[in-house]
């Protein structure tokens, strides 16, 4: 018995040590799991021949791997901190070469919450996480903490840095995170928020790709690479790494200054066997961010607008009677009503155009309609403490934000302090430009909707629109600005009219270009007037990047499909599976005819349809179908 017992200890020594040489010298993996077990996320430490230490990780799906083995690597510089501070500088480049494996602690969450503002009004929680504590071998106190969650939906990471007892700064120089993906991948590569896209392989990009990124993959799949939970930070996009074929590295904008506690914003990889997966599973950017931080939301309220360009009285009867007669919800004052929008001088707290707003906000309310402001960022910066106030009390309803500057940590925090002064003030966001959501509006519903996207007002053509919705789409709301009667458009009205329902927007933006008197004896616009903006279920039922997409949304108990073509032609099946078996519905059917002699040429159909009907368009060139399903009780 004491000689079992001897034999035991010594084996269980044997093991210790052969586990502390193994962690020290020899290649350490950790790995966890969906909760479906289909992704696999591994994470790899070892030493190299300088006994130097290296984080790497892969990832794999259905056990094929998607994700070569990539290194995480972080930046920081704090030697002046440090001398300040009378410490001896960290002279180490990688912040974790350095470093030992600490401790891991495992967490798993499976739960639902409410969103009355998205694309599905019940949203899965659901994932596997990990936290892998390392500290510097040298410098206790100096540590650092991989945070990684697998969702069925993709698998993110993050840094984290846990307080440092020492009271130093810190400042990120630089995240070398890299994406080593599979031999032939190739990117839909977008140079900047509102570029068209191009298809190409990893290599000899001219410059950095806005995300998400979409790839597709050599043996068929598809993953999204993106950022969530960007709030005080830099943002990141993707640039080729040299040197390094097929291999993508995070790229950060600057460097950013912080105090520990603090953590990186989570890169995600999401992944889907068709295009269409990749839209269906964007709620784990939404996951990635904090639950909502407004106490009630009862005064944001989805809906459709259209603007105001001219700034005057009589237009602006116009157009709110119209937007009364049409179900628009909003009216936009646009850019120059208060001045010269990039003029400091100019002052957002009082009219500059010779009409009467107050009077207009009035006769607004008493229609229904809601009134917006455009306020460039410039009198944000100086005057959004005085005019949210101002405006809450004028009885405005939301503030479309102006030619922000993105990208710094500086206008990052600055802008996301601006939304919640907003929120403070019961005001809703449009937020234009480059600026791009990352999972914020879960945290801040009243961002109802931003721009980052080569929207309708630059006339892309049909192509470029049945890319967005498995690219720009995947990150959520996008304000595409509708158009209909501007003669520049480069599509057919039906295709129009279903973009409304193929892009998701809280606040649509309708008639960009158009005025009332341009709108008058179009009856198919009966679709916009019924169509919603926020929804309870979102399917794709069917999409090829660059080809089409048809989309179908559910909000209460109607449905409405979208199905839009490229610059070709196209038979483009729509099966009605998707619909509760026995149930029959009324459909509204809004599709091309070049043989009617009406302005749009836009033919509407009614027939009776179940869930085993299938339609068979026969799309034109750049055309699509709009269908509004009715419940028939």
């Amino acid at each position: 018995m004491v000689m079992k017992k001897i034999f035991a200890r010594i084996a269980f020594l044997i093991i210790f040590l052969g586990f502390v040489v193994f962690e020290s010298k020899g290649e350490d993996r950790k790995s966890l799991s969906s909760p479906n077990g289909q992704l696999k996320f591994t994470l790899i430490s070892e030493f190299d021949q300088s006994d130097f230490f290296h984080l790497f990780y892969q990832v794999h799906f259905k056990g094929g791997e998607i994700v070569r083995k990539s290194e995480l690597s972080i930046v920081l510089d704090n030697h002046l901190s440090e001398l300040a501070m009378a410490i001896k500088p960290d002279d180490s480049y990688h912040f974790v070469q350095d470093m030992d494996f600490v401790s891991r602690k495992d967490t798993s969450i499976n739960t639902t919450w409410h969103n009355a503002f998205g694309e599905r009004s019940i949203v899965k929680d659901n994932y596997n996480q990990s936290s892998f504590l390392f500290e510097k071998r040298a410098k206790p106190g100096y540590r650092l903490q991989v945070d990684v969650r697998v969702y069925d939906e993709g698998v993110a990471f993050r840094y984290h840095f846990p307080l440092n007892p020492q009271g130093l700064y810190y400042r990120v120089m630089e995240e070398n995170t890299e994406f080593v993906l599979p031999e032939g991948t190739k990117a839909w590569y977008h140079r900047w928020a509102q570029a068209p896209f191009e298809l190409l392989p990893l290599e000899n990009w001219v410059d950095e790709s806005e995300r998400p990124l979409t790839c597709g993959l050599p043996n068929g799949l598809y993953i999204a690479l993106a950022e969530a939970g960007l709030v005080d930070y830099a943002r990141t996009k993707f640039k080729i790494k040299e040197g390094k074929p097929g291999t993508l590295v995070a790229s950060m904008y600057e460097s950013v200054d912080q105090i520990t506690p603090f953590s990186t914003p989570w890169r995600v990889i999401m992944v889907a066997e068709t295009p269409g997966g990749l839209l269906e599973k964007n709620d784990i950017l939404l996951n990635l961010n904090e639950p909502c931080k407004i106490a009630n939301t009862d005064w944001i309220k989805p809906g459709k607008i259209m603007r105001e360009i001219a700034i005057t009285n009589g237009n602006s009867k116009a157009e709110i009677d119209f937007s009364a007669q049409n179900d628009i919800d909003y009216m936009l004052y646009d850019g120059g009503w208060y001045g010269l929008p990039f003029d400091f001088g100019s002052d957002a707290s009082k009219v500059a155009k010779d009409i009467d707003l107050q009077k207009w906000i009035a006769y607004a309310k008493e229609n229904g309609v809601g009134v917006w402001l455009y306020v460039n960022q410039q009198a944000l910066l100086t005057q959004m403490n005085e005019i949210f106030p101002l405006y809450k009390k004028w009885g405005i309803k939301g503030v479309k934000f102006g030619f922000v500057q993105v990208g710094s940590h500086r206008w990052t925090s600055w802008l996301h302090e601006a939304i919640q002064l907003a929120a403070d003030n019961e005001l809703m966001v449009n937020i234009h430009d480059e600026f791009r959501t990352t999972g914020e509006q879960r945290t801040w519903p009243n961002i109802l909707t931003v721009e980052g996207i080569r929207g309708n007002e630059e006339f892309p053509d049909a192509t470029h629109n049945t890319v967005l919705p498995f690219t720009r789409f995947v990150g959520g709301i996008g304000d595409y600005t509708i158009c209909y009667m501007d003669k520049r458009l480069k599509t057919t009205h039906a295709h129009q009219l279903a973009l409304g329902v193929v892009y998701f927007s809280p606040l649509q933006t309708l008639y960009w270009y158009d005025k009332p008197e341009m709108l008058s004896d179009i009856p198919e616009t009966e679709f916009f007037k019924n169509l919603p903006t926020v929804w309870d279920e979102t399917k794709v039922l069917s999409g090829e990047i660059g080809q089409y997409a048809v989309v179908a949304r559910r909000n209460g108990a109607q449905w409405f499909v979208g199905a839009i073509t490229n610059n070709d032609a196209r038979k483009l099946p729509v099966s009605f599976g998707f619909l509760p078996e026995g149930k029959k519905y009324k459909a509204h059917l809004y599709s091309d005819d070049p043989t009617l002699q009406t302005k749009t040429k836009v033919k509407i159909e009614t027939e009776i349809v179940t869930s085993k009907t299938v339609l068979q368009p026969e799309l034109l060139p750049s055309g699509g179908m709009a269908i509004w399903l009715e419940p028939i009780e």
